[in-house]
């Protein structure tokens, strides 16, 4: 008998390229896509779902009076699917206390800096022009505060002395390709939680100092 896998809801708004990591790595992995949405209808990760026959949503946030209606729709749209993970792959919304603390402690966001150092967008060319010789990307749980919950695992790339943010970019997007369907599998498997705000790999508490280490097991 197969043994049940974690299901999945995967969150997007544009290309979907750590969403097709995710699918990739499903297929011989301990968890399951059940749903892709996007608050976008052109996303083009809506098409790469579809390719693979994942069920696909379009909840668009430009239809709604105000962020609370959307974060409702999203959420009640979530609970009816009843994932038991959340996971943000280049979803560009941020989502209200109402949904985070719904679904506390089962949403996942990967963001491309090595947090907390740059939170936001346009980290890639923040980095090359605070002068710093690394950069990478970070995945941790989601809270209220922007790109500020618990850090799980994360990943370093060199900050080359001609790099461009798109090059940058594109070196750091290797990275999430790989770490991601890794983090998500240690929650799969019961060795990931958020415990008192604060992120537990194998019941070991998730520090700054360790989660590059713990990234490489």
């Amino acid at each position: 008998m197969e043994t049940p896998r974690c299901r999945i809801v995967v969150l997007i708004s544009g290309n979907g390229s750590n969403l097709q990591a995710l699918i990739d790595s499903s297929r011989a992995s301990n968890f399951k896509i059940v749903a892709v949405i996007s608050n976008k209808p052109e996303a083009y990760g809506l098409q790469r779902a579809k390719h693979e026959d994942i069920p696909t949503q379009i909840i668009d946030h430009t239809t709604f009076e105000s962020r609370t209606k959307f974060d409702k729709a999203l959420a009640d749209t979530v609970e009816d699917i009843n994932p038991e993970l959340i996971v943000l792959a280049g979803f560009m919304r941020i989502l209200g206390n109402s949904f985070v603390m719904r679904f506390k402690g089962r949403i996942l966001n990967i963001h491309p800096s090595l947090l907390p150092k740059f939170p936001g967008t346009n980290t890639h060319k923040r980095a090359i022009d605070s002068g710093d010789k690394e950069h990478g990307v970070s995945v941790h749980f989601v809270t209220s505060e922007l790109d500020g919950g618990p850090l799980i695992a994360q990943e370093k790339v060199p900050v080359l002395k001609d790099d461009t943010p798109q090059a940058l970019a594109a070196r750091v997007l290797e990275k999430e390709h790989i770490i991601y369907p890794k983090v998500v599998s240690w929650f799969a498997s019961g060795r990931l939680k958020m415990k008192n705000n604060d992120a537990m790999l194998d019941d070991e508490k998730l520090l700054l100092s360790n989660v590059l280490i713990q990234s490489q097991k």
